[in-house]
């Protein structure tokens, strides 16, 4: 039985969003609340996810997707939940294999991999119990490697791993599990990436037909609100000068 969580009606629909301080994560709560769905949005930016969640009138919980006791808090503090989207991670750097910068991916494998891995498995049992939905949110990195990328490459097609053997997994089950894999997002993906350097950051997006986080959003939006016999295994949205 969950325990009742003093912000959140008893018959709330509840949907947990990581990374749900700007970007994607951000528009997809906002997205989801519009839908009629209670979302507590997690991220380590305290401030951005107390200002989302009350215009929102969902709940900010803090979460460190790297910090086992972080996950383990944050769990214990999630009273129940029927859609998870697991939106937190990142790149950095464009290093070949050869000058590949090992803490750099041992930060993109800790935050878009394990991270994910960590979250989805402190909340399966509250999913299981609701029968509810995990949408992992990918990369077309996961499917196109690219010159510069080997470490995000390497990290996306751990996720994408991650998402299809968890699908067969559970697939005798009433859990669904979705993995959408974006294109070009213009976001501060890149300025992440580039480790605050806006000019390079700018230039990835320069000239170009741009995907926005809310167009993510609306996909995210999409999937949750559809039936419980439907699955969307995988979804890749590419702007239309990305191939």
């Amino acid at each position: 039985m969950s325990t009742p969580h003093p912000t959140i009606p008893d018959d709330a629909r509840i949907a947990v969003v990581t990374g749900g301080s700007s970007g994607i994560g951000e528009a997809a709560a906002r997205a989801l609340a519009a839908d009629g769905w209670h979302v507590i949005v997690a991220a380590r930016r305290l401030d951005n996810l107390q200002r989302i969640a009350d215009d929102i009138g969902g709940t900010a919980l803090p979460l460190d997707v790297t910090d086992d006791a972080s996950v383990a808090a944050f769990a214990a503090a999630v009273p129940r939940v029927d859609v998870l989207v697991n939106n937190a991670g990142g790149a950095l750097g464009l290093d070949s294999v050869a000058d590949a910068n090992l803490d750099d991916w041992q930060w993109m494998y800790d935050t878009n991999v394990l991270g994910t891995l960590r979250v989805t498995q402190a909340l399966l049992p509250a999913l299981h119990a609701s029968g509810g939905l995990v949408i992992n949110i990918g990369s077309i990195a996961a499917r196109v490697p690219y010159v510069g990328g080997a470490g995000y490459n390497a990290a996306k097609h751990g996720v994408a791993a991650l998402s299809r053997v968890l699908r067969l997994e559970t697939a005798d089950t009433p859990l669904r599990v979705c993995e959408i894999d974006p294109g070009r997002v213009h976001t501060d993906f890149s300025l992440v990436r580039f480790k605050g350097d806006a000019a390079k950051a700018d230039a990835v997006y320069a000239n170009k037909h741009n995907l926005t986080a809310e167009d993510i959003a609306e996909a995210i939006r999409w999937v949750a609100s559809l039936p419980a016999h439907v699955n969307i295994d995988e979804l890749r949205i590419m702007p239309v000068d990305q191939v």
